[in-house]
């Protein structure tokens, strides 16, 4: 359970990432640091949260969430992307 999510009183500092597909990737930053990479899928929802890091992936204004192969699956244009 994320720390926010226990404890309400606490600000919400997950990182927030804009993506334009509805399909990401999560290895928590990646190296030695991270989690094992995981898959996530938005659904209906424009916004995903990843199990292990609770980095928030919101899907970018304007984007319609469809792949193609400029935007392969797991792929996400955030800083330190990967």
């Amino acid at each position: 359970m994320p720390a926010h999510a226990a404890h309400p009183e606490l600000p919400d500092t997950a990182e927030q990432v804009l993506v334009r597909t509805k399909r990401v990737s999560c290895d928590g930053v990646g190296g030695a640091l991270g989690h094992p990479r995981v898959y996530l899928e938005m659904g209906e929802d424009n916004k995903v949260e990843c199990p292990y890091c609770d980095r928030k992936f919101v899907l970018a204004k304007g984007a319609s969430g469809e792949e193609d192969e400029a935007l392969a699956p797991g792929v996400y244009e955030g800083s330190g992307g990967h």
